[in-house]
């Protein structure tokens, strides 16, 4: 059994039963395998957590790269946009919501703290990028709470006004 079918199950248990259900045997169950089997790839329950949080990461990385755009704020922007379209947002939800330790999280805090200093310095205007970096977190938090709150008029007006502030300013 592959690591993401062990994390696709721990992910489903998450959205379907809550953090409560999650339990070792419980995800073993549910992806078809012995607990031994789960336990040869996550030692603990926290560990499947963490395997949780870090396939969030890089699955957000890897988006961020295919997005189009000249500079990261562009990318990052697209990539916030097309995980709120895409309704991916729940998992990031139950799946940080599950943690509950800041041990845990500390691959977030330390990608959040990545995604907000890349390339900053490169920007054509660092400060609009930050506030773009910024609204895209909040766009984010506010989608995985509330999905419908924005129609895709207003996810594309939100993204047109948030791109004119990365224009450069005439010197």
């Amino acid at each position: 059994m592959r690591k993401d079918e062990l994390l696709d199950a721990a992910e489903e248990l998450l959205c379907d039963q809550g953090s409560a259900a999650l339990t070792l045997a419980a995800v073993a169950d549910r992806a078809g395998v012995s607990k031994g089997g789960l336990l040869y790839h996550y030692g603990s329950k926290e560990a499947l957590i963490k395997g949780m949080v870090e396939r969030l990461i890089d699955d957000f990385d890897e988006l961020v790269s295919t997005q189009p755009g000249q500079t990261y704020t562009e990318r990052y922007l697209g990539a916030t946009l097309a995980a709120v379209r895409s309704g991916r947002l729940r998992r990031w939800a139950v799946v940080t919501g599950a943690s509950g330790n800041l041990f845990l999280l500390a691959p977030l805090r330390e990608a959040m703290a990545r995604w907000h200093r890349e390339e900053l310095g490169e920007e054509p205007d660092p400060r609009a990028s930050q506030i773009v970096r910024l609204a895209c977190e909040g766009l984010w938090d506010v989608a995985s709470h509330d999905p419908e709150l924005n129609s895709e008029d207003d996810l594309q007006e939100l993204e047109s006004r948030m791109k004119a502030l990365l224009k450069p300013r005439p010197s």
